[in-house]
C-alpha cells in the first residue's frame, strides 16, 4: 500500500487544525482577549466581588461533595456489576447511563417535582422537618451527583474486568480479608481507571448547567444559589460583560488543569502498562528458569 502524498496529509492535518480553531481555539482566545482588553482591574473586581466569590465557593462545595460520594459509589457499583451476577444487573447497567442520555434540563425538572414542597410527598415530609432542598444547597448538590454520576463507573469497569480476579482469589486464599483484599490487591490495580473517572467527573461537576439551574432557581443577593457558569449567565444578562468574562476565565482555568491532569494520568497508566509488561516478560527473583543441558563430548 502507497503512502498518501505530502499534499493529501498536509491538507487532513489543515482541515483538523482549521476546524478546532474555528470551534475551540479562536472563541477562547477570544474570551482572554475580552477580559482583559481594559485592564486587569475589571475582572478582578468583577470575580472579587461578594457574588463572585460566593458562585465560586459554591461550585467549589457541590464539587467537593458530589465527586468522592460518586468515585465511592462508582467503585461499588463497579465491583458489583463486574464480580457478581444477580437479577435486575442489566437494569442497573443500563441506568448508570442515564445522565448521559437525558437533557440536564430534564433531570433537574425530575428532581424538583420529586423534591419540590408542593408537588410531592417526599418534598413536603423533608419541608415538614424544616429540610429545604429546591433552591438550596442540598439541591444542587443532589442535581451535581446525578449528572456526574456514571464516570468513575464507566472508567473503572473496564479495568476490574482487564485484571481479573486471579490476584483476589489469591489473596483470599492467603487470608486476606475483603477489606485487605480490596485495599492491598484490587484499589492498586484500578487507581488509574478511578484517577481517570475522578477527573471525568470533576470537569463534569465544574461545568453544569443545565440540571442546576432549574434546582437553583438562580437567586442572587443572600442566600444566593448561583455557581460559577450560573454567575456568567446572570452577569451577561444584566450587561455586566467584565463579570461574566472573568468568571468564564476562571471556568477556562479549571477546564485547562482538568486536561492536564487528564493528559498526565494517561501518560502514567501507559508507563504503568508498560512496566508491568516487561516484569511479566522477566523472571522473578526465586524463580527457576530451566536451562538446556548439554551433551558431553
Amino acid at each position: 500500500m502507497s503512502a498518501p502524498s505530502p499534499l493529501a496529509r498536509y491538507g487532513i492535518r489543515g482541515v483538523a487544525l482549521f476546524y478546532l480553531a474555528a470551534l475551540l481555539i479562536v472563541p477562547v482566545g477570544m474570551i482572554f482577549f475580552r477580559t482583559f482588553e481594559h485592564g486587569l482591574g475589571p475582572p478582578i473586581d468583577a470575580i472579587t466581588s461578594a457574588d463572585g466569590l460566593h458562585a465560586l465557593w459554591l461550585t467549589l462545595i457541590c464539587v467537593g461533595i458530589a465527586v468522592p460520594l460518586n468515585t465511592v459509589f462508582g467503585v461499588l457499583t463497579a465491583l458489583v456489576l463486574v464480580r457478581q451476577n444477580f437479577r435486575g444487573k442489566a437494569f442497573l447497567n443500563a441506568a448508570i447511563d442515564l445522565p448521559f442520555a437525558i437533557s440536564p434540563v430534564v433531570i433537574g425538572l425530575a428532581l424538583f417535582l420529586v423534591y419540590a414542597p408542593r408537588d410531592s410527598w417526599i418534598g413536603g415530609w423533608l419541608g415538614d422537618q424544616g429540610i429545604q432542598v429546591i433552591f438550596s444547597l442540598p439541591g444542587m448538590i443532589l442535581a451535581t451527583i446525578f449528572v456526574s454520576l456514571p464516570f468513575v463507573v464507566r472508567e473503572v469497569m473496564p479495568v476490574l474486568q482487564e485484571i481479573g480476579t486471579d490476584q483476589e482469589e489469591a489473596a483470599k486464599t492467603l487470608g486476606a480479608s475483603p477489606w485487605q483484599t480490596f485495599w492491598r490487591v484490587t484499589l492498586p490495580a484500578i487507581r488509574w481507571g478511578l484517577s481517570y473517572g475522578v477527573v471525568l467527573a470533576t470537569a463534569r461537576a465544574l461545568g453544569e448547567f443545565g440540571a442546576v439551574s432549574i434546582i437553583a432557581g438562580r437567586i442572587s443577593g443572600s442566600g444566593a444559589t448561583l455557581t460559577l457558569p450560573l454567575y456568567v449567565q446572570r452577569q451577561f444578562e444584566n450587561f455586566n460583560l467584565a463579570g461574566a468574562y472573568a468568571a468564564a476565565i476562571i471556568l477556562a482555568i479549571l477546564a485547562v488543569a482538568v486536561l492536564l491532569s487528564m493528559n498526565l494520568l494517561q501518560r502514567r497508566s501507559a508507563q504503568s502498562v508498560d512496566a508491568d509488561d516487561d516484569d511479566k516478560a522477566l523472571p522473578g527473583p526465586g524463580i527457576f528458569v530451566p536451562q538446556p543441558i548439554e551433551k558431553e563430548a
